[in-house]
């Protein structure tokens, strides 16, 4: 189902982390639809060049969103708040900078009350799928086939919380607290939890473009954390930026929404389809097991994006990691292989 363009038909709209991996994207996707946006992102991990096709149609300003002088400068005059801005890496970054992590609290609480002062009229919060319990996520010996449901992440259940380490516990945070705003003030938001988004923009420090990375340098032996056989439902960033339109267009409450796919895929089975597209195979693949690699199993149910938002994602894995590999290629060149050992650990 398309969005609503109409909706977003000359509305202000303001997208945090905008010069970013999924940002970039969805700031072209509402700029398509007649929305007047405003992007505010510190640099620290996005990029200006992802925002190069619509950099003279939206309004642009370099700040922390931490600063609260900032934050109300960014919200003033707006209608509608895409947050995104946020610490955040791979499992390299978000395991070895915890403290980094948990500053999310304290942006995503910033942003949130400028939000409200200035009358804003809605808010889609960009939550994560570590915000799940770990043990939902971890080896069974059973066939894959646990499908993380949006009741299982209520914070306030008699199982209790247990997200996946300090980035899961922050990003939680900030879904209670849209919560909260939306229970007292009654502003209109949303929380969408994201499950492992690739495709084009992306850096290093993420698996699908990481692996990517060792094709192109032609790794060999080639390179995998862990056993291979922890799995994501890899989601291409395009469905990523329609599911959190759809979201934020129907639903008001504050509640979450699981923007993913049903998909379980496997490290060693991404790797091999790397390995057919490209055309390069190493003679040697080394299973590093001294790497963080996160739960071993992760994938989203999607009966409520479904039933509620009419949507679910629509491009194939195969599809999205063939545009994927084509947009790398194009865009690097031999000294990925200096900096790549350093990338993976980084934002």
């Amino acid at each position: 189902m398309e969005s609503n363009t109409s909706f977003w038909t000359n509305r202000r709209v303001l997208v945090t982390g905008g010069a970013s991996f999924i940002g970039s994207h969805l700031v072209e996707r509402l700029i398509g639809q007649g929305a007047y946006i405003r992007v505010v992102d510190d640099l620290s991990s996005g990029k200006l060049e992802n925002l190069s096709a619509v950099i003279n149609q939206i309004d642009f300003t370099k700040g922390d969103l931490r600063i609260r002088a900032v934050a109300d400068a960014a919200c003033r005059n707006q209608e509608i708040v895409f947050h995104l801005a946020a610490s955040h890496g791979g499992r390299g970054y978000i395991d070895t900078h915890p403290v980094e992590c948990v500053t999310n609290m304290i942006l995503d609480g910033t942003v949130m009350a400028a939000a409200h002062a200035a009358g804003i009229e809605r808010i889609c919060f960009t939550s994560s799928a570590c915000i799940y319990p770990t043990h939902l996520q971890a080896e069974s010996g059973q066939e894959r086939t646990v499908y993380l449901r949006e009741e299982w992440g209520e914070p306030f259940s008699k199982a209790g919380a247990s997200p996946d380490g300090e980035y899961g516990w922050a990003k939680l945070s900030g879904e209670i607290t849209l919560g909260s705003y939306c229970k007292q003030h009654g502003m209109k938001g949303v929380s969408c939890r994201l499950f492992t988004a690739y495709g084009e923009r992306e850096n290093e420090t993420h698996a699908v473009i990481a692996l990517i990375a060792k094709a192109f340098i032609k790794m060999d032996p080639y390179e995998i954390w862990g056993n291979g056989e922890q799995d994501r439902n890899f989601t291409y960033v395009g469905d990523i930026a329609e599911g959190m339109i759809h979201a934020c267009e129907k639903i008001t409450d504050g509640s979450s929404i699981n923007v993913g796919t049903g998909e379980h895929i496997s490290i060693n089975a991404t790797a091999e389809a790397i390995f057919e597209i490209t055309g390069f195979r190493p003679r040697k693949i080394n299973h590093d097991l001294t790497k963080p690699v996160g739960v071993f199993s992760r994938a989203a149910d999607l009966t409520r994006a479904r039933t509620v938002l009419g949507w679910e994602p629509r491009t194939s894995f195969r599809e999205g990691l063939a545009r994927t590999i084509d947009w790398y290629y194009r865009n690097n060149d031999a000294t990925v292989k200096e900096h790549l050992k350093a990338a993976l650990m980084e934002r």
